[in-house]
């Protein structure tokens, strides 16, 4: 396979992946390719070599800098933006952890949270089944937001060190 095929085999894998975690396929196929672009591209660059609107460019780069997974650079004597990713895997696996703890777990966590506070006739089934299935997803939650923190902290090689003692 030559580069210029394997480039948008990864790109199309990629979107699908991240459609799958959630993310918007566009903005995994733009991040995709500023993963593997050696160099800063323009917004310009971008729709042209992923065929996209301005519009949903603009959106994609806006939303992708908002995750912390690109960055904006301006070049002295030029007006156009580039946009750059971080190559490093394990920064990004811990970006996308830090933000979707933030918009997924932690909304939770808080919801969870009020509802173990929830009164009521402990002799009755309906609370007290309530009461138990809160408490336990409560918990699941809770250990979730510590492993990600963990993670959040941890250098990679400690921290599959550690998962693997897990499975051991």
């Amino acid at each position: 396979m030559e580069l210029a095929a394997a480039k948008l085999k990864f790109i199309e894998a990629w979107g699908k992946l991240g459609s799958e975690w959630g993310i918007n396929r566009t903005m995994a196929q733009v991040h995709a390719l500023l993963l593997i672009s050696s160099v800063a591209l323009t917004t310009e660059e971008i729709m042209e070599q992923l065929s996209i609107s301005r519009g949903n460019a603009n959106m994609t780069l806006r939303d992708l800098i908002g995750w912390g997974l690109i960055e904006k650079q301006h070049k002295a004597g030029e007006r156009k933006e580039y946009f750059f990713a971080d190559k490093d895997v394990w920064n990004i696996a811990r970006q996308v952890a830090k933000e979707r703890k933030k918009r997924e777990l932690e909304p939770v966590l808080k919801i969870l949270n009020e509802l173990s506070n929830v009164t009521g006739d402990e002799k009755d089934p309906e609370f007290t089944t309530f009461k138990k299935s809160v408490a336990d997803i409560n918990k699941l939650a809770n250990n979730a937001d510590r492993t990600i923190e963990t993670m959040l902290k941890a250098e990679e090689s400690w921290f599959w060190s550690s998962i693997l003692k897990v499975f051991k």
